[in-house]
């Protein structure tokens, strides 16, 4: 197989895959170096194709996902149900960011897509010497969250509904995030 090949298959297998694919294993599964994938993984992003290196591995952004934002607010000891929520009716938790009225949106990527991800993040913080970025804005935040389908998105909207972690937009916000996904 030769690069032109391989950067093919690699493109296909991570469009079909819903988890990023460590460079490691993208390694052994085409027999080249770590290297040889690393430099694929730039050609490839400069032909335009969304590939995002997170520190699970490498991922298609937007492979056959749809997205929502959820604004919400709850305490620190709500942290863990309220993306268990998330995780355990079908999705993956992209970042977290808060809307500040002075200093605008402040983002910080997460990429939780299990529980193990969830302990090891509450871990974090409990063990960190920084508190949740909700905390900034008095526990009102936002979560992109991704799922296969908008069923799903639906969903996971009404269970954080139920549990009133769900939150009211105000005025000085600048978008409309409780938009259906259709309406675009």
């Amino acid at each position: 197989m030769n690069g032109e090949e391989r950067r093919s298959a690699m493109i296909a297998l991570l469009q079909k895959n819903n988890k990023p694919v460590k460079g490691d294993a993208l390694a052994q599964m085409y027999g080249v170096s770590r290297q040889v994938i690393v430099s694929d993984i730039a050609l490839i992003k400069a032909k335009d194709i969304p590939i995002v290196s997170t520190n699970r591995g490498y991922i298609i952004e937007g492979s056959g996902e749809m997205e929502r934002v959820f604004k919400v607010q709850h305490q620190d000891s709500d942290v863990e149900r309220e993306l268990c929520t998330i995780i355990d009716n079908g999705g993956w938790v992209k970042d977290i960011f808060v809307y500040h009225k002075v200093h605008g949106v402040i983002k910080a990527e997460m990429d939780i897509h299990s529980r193990r991800d969830i302990k090891s993040y509450l871990e974090e913080l409990k063990n960190g010497s920084s508190l949740s970025l909700k905390n900034v804005t008095n526990g009102y935040h936002y979560h992109t969250v991704r799922a296969r389908d908008k069923e799903t998105l639906d969903l996971i909207q009404e269970e954080l509904q139920s549990l009133g972690f769900l939150a009211k937009l105000m005025d000085y916000e600048p978008v409309d995030f409780w938009k259906k996904d259709d309406e675009a």
